[in-house]
């Protein structure tokens, strides 16, 4: 080929929408190509790849080109998105792939199946190691959607189809947030692609490398804990519409990016106890800080306990709670107690925490004081909590390091992240947890 085909070949590659894409995605517009001319059959291979840079850190990504051949996957976009994986290994840099395909290129048989196979062997091996992401801007249906969803976060257009059904059976976005496989839908592509673009301003390139830090901001004066206690403007929401007693975000506390848990107030249900037990095990494979606001009264089923249980004990990152309202039995130990193996445990004044709920406290240890009329039964409760049950209690006990009221809050977690910043926990080597 001459350079002036050369040249054409490029030319027309970069007019194509998957191209553009890249342009958008990556700082400056700028990146460099991957494999640029790799032929599929008759045509270019139905992927653009390459690397760059994303709010200045290093980022491979690839872009399936919906203009050749529909985006369908072939032996020679499998090869091109494996090579992908395979240089961010090596170089330990994020992975970030835009999905918009119409399916496989059938004619080429079995061949198909293993390009998909040596792809989903590549990104599993890069699970723990660096940050992966996939944005879903159109189809993205059959064996294609497993490695979609394999990433750590998935983001979707409202109008992206996810499925493994080829038929697109259950393939809404909409659909997919509420049974926690996208983790942000987004309303255009050019959404999506910003959303990529911010989240990777809350991750490190690598499992060994450190998040960035930015310039701090105050918190905002009102609103809930978590809003009271991050830096403003700085919470990224994730899994919003999956799991009704529990929020997972990420944020920014004095710059520095935190991942935050907060209940709220119901027990957990087992789509709440999936979601927390996921994040954590994210940010404690990157080293991602995380503070969880506790406030429930339990869980709704014992394996949804286990898992979160497992999750918070395995843990060795940074771990801060802060008891913001009730913390009853399994729950306090699973995200508070000794079974999160917490580095650093608050409560507010007003919070409560025991071993079965105020209610049936009460009635085991003061039944005496049960025997008014049921409408003033409230009452009796909430004074005995007060009076048993209290965070001073639980400090008094050494079951909570320190009672702080909620102005002093965010001070406290800042001093308390700074002196567990050098934090070092050695573990007894296997394989991996089976729970």
């Amino acid at each position: 080929m001459s350079i002036e085909n050369v040249t054409q070949a490029k030319t027309a590659i970069e007019q194509t929408s998957a191209y553009k894409t890249l342009t958008a995605f990556f700082d400056g517009g700028e990146f460099t190509s991957v494999d640029a001319l790799a032929k599929s059959q008759d045509t270019y291979a139905e992927v653009v790849a390459g690397f760059g840079e994303v709010n200045s850190k290093s980022v491979f990504a690839f872009a399936q080109n919906a203009d050749f051949c529909g985006g369908a996957m072939s032996k020679a976009q499998a090869a091109k998105i494996k090579k992908i994986y395979d240089l961010a290994l090596k170089t330990g840099a994020i992975v970030v792939g835009f999905y918009n395909s119409k399916g496989g290129r059938l004619d080429e048989g079995n061949a198909l199946l293993a390009g998909y196979g040596e792809m989903l062997n590549a990104s599993s091996k890069l699970s723990g190691v660096v940050p992966q992401i996939s944005v879903v801007l159109g189809d993205c249906l059959g064996t294609g959607a497993l490695n979609a969803v394999s990433a750590d976060f998935v983001i979707a257009t409202k109008d992206a189809k996810l499925s493994l059904d080829t038929m697109g059976k259950n393939s809404d976005a909409n659909y997919n947030a509420e049974n926690g496989i996208v983790s942000v839908v987004a309303d255009t592509e050019a959404d999506a692609v910003e959303k990529a673009r911010e989240l990777i301003n809350y991750l490190p390139e690598n499992n060994i490398s450190e998040t960035y830090s930015f310039e701090e901001t105050a918190a905002e004066d009102s609103g809930c804990v978590v809003h009271r206690t991050v830096d403003a403007g700085s919470i990224y929401k994730l899994s919003a519409s999956y799991g009704k007693n529990a929020r997972t975000v990420f944020a920014r506390i004095n710059g520095e990016p935190v991942g935050i848990i907060n209940t709220l107030g119901g027990a957990l249900t087992a789509d709440d106890a999936n979601k927390v037990a996921k994040f954590v095990r994210f940010c404690d494979a990157f080293s991602i800080r995380v503070i969880t606001f506790v406030n429930s009264n339990g869980f709704e089923d014992i394996k949804s306990a286990a898992k979160v249980s497992s999750a918070y004990a395995e843990a060795t990152t940074v771990k801060i709670s802060v008891v913001t309202g009730t913390a009853v039995g399994a729950l306090y130990i699973a995200l508070a107690g000794e079974g999160a193996n917490a580095d650093v445990v608050y409560a507010l004044p007003e919070a409560v925490i025991s071993p079965v709920n105020p209610e049936a406290a009460a009635l085991i240890v003061a039944p005496e004081k049960l025997n008014v009329p049921v409408s003033e039964q409230a009452d009796v409760v909430k004074q005995f909590a007060a009076e048993n049950l209290s965070a001073e209690k639980a400090a008094e006990n050494g079951y909570v390091d320190d009672v702080v009221a909620m102005e002093e809050l965010r001070g406290a977690i800042i001093n308390a992240s700074y002196m567990l910043s050098g934090k070092r926990v050695e573990t007894l080597a296997k394989k991996h947890s089976t729970i």
